[in-house]
């Protein structure tokens, strides 16, 4: 993609970003409104059930046999999104794992801040392991708000003294609250889609007085020892990077096997609302060949003769990656 092309993009997302200026109610509706609006393809089904008690969207893809499981969370900064609004971005990890996936519905902020979201993702990931899946055949997967609780779940799961799923992949995750990483000021002319100003009033909405540094509120604090292996995507134009790089580092210090992946030039990894214009592709970027090593041997076959996905913005440059963080991490050419 020329640098006009990529120039051109960046304006009509700046000018028909989603309003996370306006009230929470309205986000709702208008999030909604979007989702109402991207079918779903055909061989994707969908089905309303439940999860110790917390309502799912069960996403099967056609042809993919339903031994392993993946447990979706959505993202939304904890107070928008739901099960079946995913339904998209979870249909495509199932795609490319080979597995169901199981998007669940946490309850929200303001109306129920945290614990709600913490305690509803344990309730249904202890579920799933009651229903006898063996927690080999689960990963965890979230994006954004979505990737930060998958991540607080392994940790109270651990905690909790619970078997631990097979591997986690979260994309661009929200893991630090407290809104301390670089990139809050460094990518806020880069990312077109949020500023550091949309973030403390949903982080307000969420921690309701209580610490946002606590481990399970922003995983980027918490004891990662012990965990499975991560999977972590990310793009170099959005201003949560550093939530993804500091996770990877918190990771590889605790000695949890880590995989980093950085898309130079992407604007987000992989949240629903990047399709908020509709003068824009479908798809806008998607969740890569990362998370079939979830599973490798099962997804094996499905890589042969398929190149690598990667974000449509990023022609390929030398030097452009990021140095190396410490531990098994990898850095996407």
């Amino acid at each position: 993609m020329s640098t006009e092309q990529r120039e051109n993009l960046d304006a009509i997302l700046r000018q028909d970003a989603f309003p996370f200026d306006s009230d929470v109610s309205e986000q709702r509706r208008l999030l909604r409104e979007l989702a109402s609006a991207q079918p779903l393809p055909a061989d994707v089904t969908v089905t309303a059930a439940a999860l110790g008690g917390v309502p799912t969207a069960e996403i099967t893809v056609d042809g993919i046999e339903r031994r392993h499981v993946v447990l979706y969370f959505h993202g939304g900064v904890y107070v928008i999104g739901d099960a079946f609004q995913a339904a998209g971005l979870a249909s495509q990890i199932g795609r490319r794992t080979g597995a169901k996936v199981i998007s669940f519905d946490y309850r929200l902020a303001p109306e129920h801040p945290y614990p709600a979201a913490v305690d509803d993702a344990l309730a249904a990931y202890q579920a799933l392991l009651e229903d006898g899946t063996a927690p080999s055949d689960i990963a965890l997967a979230g994006e954004s708000a979505g990737g930060g609780l998958a991540v607080a779940t392994l940790v109270n799961a651990r905690d909790h003294g619970l078997p631990l799923p097979a591997a986690a992949f979260v994309m661009s995750p929200y893991a630090d609250l407290t809104l301390a990483g670089a990139t809050m000021e460094t990518k806020r002319e880069a990312d077109p889609l949020f500023t550091p100003e949309a973030f403390p009033p949903r982080v307000a909405d969420y921690v309701s007085g209580l610490d946002a540094a606590l481990g399970l509120i922003s995983p980027i604090f918490a004891d990662l020892s012990g965990l499975p292996p991560l999977i972590i995507q990310a793009g170099t134009h959005e201003v949560l990077l550093d939530d993804a790089i500091r996770l990877a580092r918190q990771a590889a210090t605790a000695d949890v096997q880590v995989t980093l992946d950085i898309t130079p030039g992407c604007l987000t990894s992989s949240r629903p609302i990047t399709r908020f214009s509709t003068k824009r592709p479908r798809r806008w970027t998607e969740p890569d060949s990362s998370c079939r090593r979830i599973w490798p041997a099962q997804n094996a076959s499905r890589l042969n003769g398929r190149r690598h996905a990667r974000c449509p913005l990023s022609p390929r440059s030398a030097g452009s990656n990021p140095p190396p963080l410490p531990g098994s991490t990898r850095s996407k050419a």
